[in-house]
């Protein structure tokens, strides 16, 4: 996934330079394009984006909020290294606030919040796992979490749930290769989508929890038979 130029556009009046820069960075450090421990230059990243030194700053700061990447004094700034310790602790967090956000999200969602759950699940069954790519099955992945936490109506959850999510599609990144049945964890999707829509909030809770501990439980496998 090489960088692309960031045009100014119309949406540049509700997403500034700095916000694209965040997230054009951040997807190369999710999707492991920057690798993990890697140096990252303010003057390259500022030419390859096509944008100024000052958005590149911001954005950074934001990335080390977010545990992507570490800056040392006098050294730079650098991706954050992938720990196999650290799939438990993100698991156990996520363990607790998945099925918080899903059980809320069936509670509280507008009927417009579900219809949009309703087309993303549409996406999920329509999704063929085995000829997408890598990039196109994470941003299902995201679309999916991410819908989740925006239903529950709650942005400190929202917020601290994209951030560990975003961790944990590291992690899934080291050896989704090595998964023996993406598909599996793809269309485990659906039940959750669909009783949140449905409104049952134990249920969407149960699932999210199941979810998250397959999700550990398939990573370790992968990580311990290579």
């Amino acid at each position: 996934m090489a960088f692309e130029t960031l045009a100014v556009s119309e949406d540049t009046g509700r997403k500034s330079l700095a916000d694209m820069a965040y997230e054009s960075i951040r997807d190369r450090l999710l999707m492991l394009d920057i690798k993990p421990g890697e140096l990252l230059n303010d003057d390259a990243l500022a030419k390859a984006l096509g944008v100024g030194r000052t958005p590149i700053r911001e954005a950074l700061k934001r990335l080390e909020l977010d545990r992507l990447v570490v800056t040392y004094p006098r050294r730079g700034t650098f991706a954050t290294r992938v720990d196999v310790t650290d799939l438990s602790y993100i698991s156990e967090i996520r363990a607790q606030l998945e099925p918080l956000a899903a059980a809320r999200a069936a509670r509280v969602a507008s009927g417009t919040v579900r219809a949009h759950l309703k087309d993303v699940l549409d996406e999920v069954q329509a999704f063929d796992v085995q000829a997408a790519s890598v990039v196109e099955t994470l941003q299902l992945d995201a679309r999916v979490h991410q819908g989740m936490y925006a239903a529950a109506g709650n942005p400190h959850l929202e917020d601290i749930l994209i951030r560990y999510d975003n961790l944990a599609t590291r992690i899934w990144c080291m050896v989704m290769d090595r998964l023996p049945d993406l598909s599996l964890h793809v269309h485990e999707h659906v039940n959750l989508l669909r009783a949140i829509i449905d409104g049952d909030e134990d249920k969407a809770a149960d699932l999210a929890r199941v979810h998250v501990s397959g999700f550990e439980h398939a990573v370790r496998e992968a990580l311990f038979s290579a």
